[in-house]
């Protein structure tokens, strides 16, 4: 028997009239902000009261994905757990944001698909970031690390990156600063009647 969308908002301590929970899932190449941008977007949205999760690529391979490693296999199994965690988040009420490169977008379509009504649950954002830029901010010297092979499957380097082709939104954060970027994405949630 289905729950009803009443008693999964109650859940979460809101009703379903207030905002609808979603996976805001956040892509792009290593450096391009990913991260931060989450991180500052669930602080804003705390802002308006709403509670958020943040799943980030660097947490989940500490603790749910320590096992893995960086294969194309392996980053698949990777991001089937994300999306299977973040599904069970949406579920119960949680507006969910993700923090993943997921360079394939073979993968982004898989965690699409375990939502409903994917097209209202999951919104896809495209941060978009030259390579050069990313490569110049490199805060944990990953980038540096792959010229000189010391890491192998590194996307952007020795790994693809495939840009999304459709993604609800496209955030240029080359140009954009931090809070240009959030309220992009806040604006776009109060379009969509999210929050």
């Amino acid at each position: 028997m289905p729950i009803d969308s009443e008693i999964k908002g109650y859940q979460a301590g809101i009703t379903s009239k207030e905002r609808r929970s979603a996976l805001i899932w956040i892509t792009g190449l290593p450096a391009s902000g990913k991260s931060t941008i989450a991180t500052e977007l669930a602080r804003r949205l705390f802002d308006f009261k709403i509670n958020t999760f943040v799943l980030d690529g660097d947490q989940v391979r500490h603790g749910l994905c320590k096992d893995l490693g960086f294969s194309i296999d392996d980053r698949r199994e990777n991001l089937r757990r994300v999306g299977e965690v973040a599904k069970i988040l949406v579920d119960s009420g949680l507006l969910t944001i993700a923090a993943f490169i997921s360079p394939y977008a073979r993968d982004r379509k898989a965690i699409r698909a375990l939502f409903e009504n994917n097209n209202a649950e999951f919104i896809e954002i495209y941060l978009k970031c030259e390579l050069a830029v990313c490569e110049a901010r490199d805060p944990k010297g990953l980038y540096k690390k792959a010229r000189k092979g010391e890491i192998h499957f590194f996307t952007g380097i020795s790994d693809p990156y495939e840009v999304p082709t459709s993604p609800e939104l496209i955030i240029g954060t080359n140009r954009l600063t931090i809070e240009e970027s959030v309220k992009k994405i806040t604006d776009y949630l109060k379009f969509r009647k999210i929050i």
